[in-house]
C-alpha cells in the first residue's frame, strides 16, 4: 500500500472475503522501508541533522495518509516520537529497531481505520508474539514458542474477527524487535497460516499473479494460473521475485494453498500454488537475478579442490551470509554465482587465505525454465555469457550486465 487509496482498496478485500476469521498481514508503506534505512545510514556516519529532516518526512508521510482517511493524528494514533538509536548498539541491531517501525506505524493506521469501518479489529504487536533470536537484519523465528502464543491469542475468547499484524517483524525474548530479511512479511504470513492452520493464504501484489517473465523486461508476459510448491520453489531459487523459498516450506507443511492476486484487481483469480495442480507449466519461463558476482576458487597446491575443499568453501559462504544462486566445479576449481551483496568483500577475504581466488561482478543471471536449442539461441545472441549450465529442461546463464 503506497497512500490512502491503497488503504480504502485493502478495506474492499476484507469486506469481499466475507464474515470469517481473518488475519491481515501488512509491510510498510510505500517506500518507508527504504527510508528508514537511510536514517539508519546517516546516522552511523554521524548526520544527525540529514536523519531527523528524514525522520520527519516519513513521519509527515504517514500524518498525510491518516488524514486523508479521516483520522486524528495524536488523537486515534500517536506515531513513535523519538528515532529509537543507540550508538552503543552495532548497525544491524541499529537497523532492526528502526527500520521496524515503518510496519508498525502501517498496521496501526490500517487497524483503527478498519475499525472506524464498522468492522471487529484488533491490533497485534508481533514484536511480542513472533519470538526470534538475535540475528540482526535475518532474524530466525523459534517457531514452537511463537505458534504457542499466536495460537494462544487466536483462540481465546471474545477475539474480534479480524486481526492486523505486522510482516517481516518478530522480537527476542528481552524485547527488541529483530527483522526477519527478504520478502519477510510473505514469511509471517505463511508462519501464521501454518501455526493457525489456515484454511488459505493469499499475498496481494502488483501484477496479475505469477508470470512467466517479469513484465517489466518482458512485454508478452502470460500468467501462470497453478503451480506446484516444487515449481514455485524452483522459480524463486532462481530469482523469481513474487515469491520467497522461506515462504512456501510452512505451507506445503501443511498442504495450505497460497494464492498470489492483483491487489489493484481484487476479484481477479491471480495464481494458486498447491500441492497438486490440473494444469501444469507449460510456458518457458524467464527469470533474471540482478546484481550477480561470480566467484571462482582454485587451491593454491594444485589439489583436488572438489574433494578436499568443499566444506571448506561452504563453511566461509554460510558463515558471511551469501546467497548462492549457481554452483559449478571441475578437477581443480569451483565457482559459485551470488547475490552482491554487503557481506562479499569479507567473504572473498576470507576464500583468499585458502584459496586462489578470482571474481567478475555486474553480472546477471538468466534462468529459463522449459527452454528449447531455439530459445537458447536467442538468449545467447549478442552477450558475452560468463558460465553456462544447461539441462534437459533449464538452461542458466550467467550474463555481463551492460549487454
Amino acid at each position: 500500500m503506497k497512500n490512502a487509496d491503497g488503504v480504502r482498496n485493502l478495506e474492499k478485500i476484507v469486506r469481499l472475503a466475507g464474515a470469517q476469521d481473518m488475519m491481515v498481514v501488512v509491510s510498510a508503506m510505500g517506500k518507508t522501508t527504504n527510508a528508514l534505512e537511510r536514517v539508519v545510514e546517516l546516522l552511523d556516519a554521524n548526520k544527525e541533522e540529514q536523519a531527523l529532516t528524514q525522520w520527519v518526512d516519513i513521519i509527515d508521510f504517514h500524518v498525510a495518509i491518516m488524514k486523508a482517511l479521516g483520522l486524528q493524528p495524536g488523537v486515534d494514533i500517536r506515531l513513535q516520537g523519538e528515532i529509537p538509536y543507540d550508538p552503543n548498539r552495532s548497525l544491524d541491531e541499529n537497523y532492526d529497531q528502526i527500520v521496524s517501525l515503518g510496519e508498525i506505524m502501517s498496521t496501526q493506521i490500517i487497524a483503527v481505520y478498519l475499525l472506524k469501518q464498522g468492522l471487529s479489529v484488533e491490533w497485534w504487536n508481533m514484536p511480542k508474539l513472533l519470538r526470534t533470536d538475535d540475528t540482526w537484519r535475518e532474524a530466525i523465528v523459534n517457531n514452537a514458542t511463537s505458534a504457542a502464543t499466536i495460537r494462544a491469542g487466536w483462540e481465546r475468547k471474545n477475539r474480534p474477527q479480524i486481526v492486523v499484524a505486522q510482516g517481516f517483524i518478530g522480537g527476542t525474548a528481552d524485547g527488541r524487535r529483530t527483522t526477519l530479511g527478504r520478502e519477510g512479511s510473505d514469511y509471517t504470513a505463511a508462519l501464521l497460516g501454518n501455526y493457525l492452520d489456515a484454511e488459505s493464504v493469499t499475498i496481494w501484489k502488483d501484477v496479475p499473479g505469477i508470470l512467466n517473465a517479469d513484465p517489466r523486461l518482458e512485454p508478452d508476459t502470460i500468467l501462470i494460473p497453478e503451480l506446484r510448491y516444487s515449481d514455485a520453489v524452483e522459480l524463486s531459487y532462481s530469482g523469481a521475485q513474487i515469491i520467497h523459498p522461506k515462504t512456501i516450506r510452512p505451507l506445503e507443511n501443511k498442504r495450505i494453498p497460497l494464492y498470489v492476486k492483483p491487489f489493484g484487481d481484487p476479484e481477479a483469480d491471480g495464481s494458486c500454488i498447491s500441492a497438486a495442480v490440473d494444469h501444469p507449466v507449460e510456458v518457458p519461463v524467464y527469470i533474471w537475478r540482478k546484481n550477480q558476482i561470480l566467484i571462482t576458487m582454485r587451491a593454491k597446491d594444485f589439489a583436488f579442490v572438489l574433494e578436499e575443499s568443499l566444506s571448506e568453501i561452504f563453511d566461509i559462504i554460510h558463515r558471511h551470509r551469501l546467497r548462492v544462486s549457481l554452483i559449478q566445479s571441475s578437477a581443480v576449481t569451483i565457482s559459485v554465482c551470488v547475490d552482491n551483496t554487503r557481506f562479499v568483500p569479507e567473504a572473498l577475504e576470507a576464500l583468499k587465505e585458502h584459496f586462489l581466488v578470482s571474481y567478475n561482478d555486474r553480472l546477471s543471471l538468466l534462468t529459463i525454465r522449459g527452454t528449447t536449442p531455439e530459445i537458447l539461441e536467442r538468449a545467447r545472441a549478442g552477450r558475452t555469457i560468463m558460465l553456462s549450465q544447461t539441462t534437459r529442461r533449464t538452461a542458466r546463464l550467467v550474463i555481463k550486465n551492460d549487454e
